[in-house]
């Protein structure tokens, strides 16, 4: 019967040294190391809103990543039937582009309307509306004093977030992620 033979000592020295080295220096010495940190932003998979509660929340996997207050659109409560109703949507929609020079800081725009949202507004004659965004506060400055953001709703169908937030969901969203806004 043949002993399996253990690794010459000088190659076990050789490695137990390197991983002293590499510990000693730190993780930030090496580039792979530094930018892990980055790399391990978690993707969100999912994003949910609950209208009612006034909370966005980024899911992978079914677990909550994070949570965010909201506003919304300034006359919330219902699904969005028409253009300039103040309401904000209500349905599944897909996060499919993103705007980094809006005039709010950074937005994400959502799917509406979709097929199911169009028919009704068209049989009443009415456009849907559109342009329905994930974003940031107003770009202008002095604005966002009497917003009262997130305690009063102000957007015309939007969700806000404030604009460290939003930064916070570029990063964890990508486009085509689905996002189900319920009331």
């Amino acid at each position: 019967m043949v002993q399996p033979s253990s690794p010459p000592r000088p190659l076990v020295g050789l490695l137990l040294a390197a991983v002293i080295g590499w510990l000693a220096l730190g993780p930030a010495a090496t580039p792979v190391r530094a930018q892990l940190p980055h790399l391990m932003t978690p993707k969100a998979d999912l994003v949910v809103v609950y209208k009612a509660r006034r909370l966005l929340q980024l899911k992978r996997h079914g677990l909550v990543l994070r949570s965010y207050r909201v506003a919304l659109g300034f006359a919330p409560v219902g699904h969005k039937r028409m253009e300039g109703d103040g309401r904000t949507p209500e349905g599944v929609y897909q996060l499919d582009w993103r705007n980094p020079n809006s005039q709010f800081h950074r937005s994400i725009h959502v799917s509406y309307p979709g097929r199911e949202d169009v028919g009704p507004a068209a049989r009443w004659g009415l456009s849907p509306g559109g342009l329905i965004m994930v974003h940031g506060l107003p770009n202008k400055a002095g604005r966002t004093d009497r917003l009262g953001h997130p305690v009063r709703d102000w957007t015309n169908g939007c969700i806000a977030v404030t604009n460290d937030e939003i930064e916070e969901i570029w990063q964890m969203v990508d486009d085509g992620t689905t996002i189900i806004i319920y009331p």
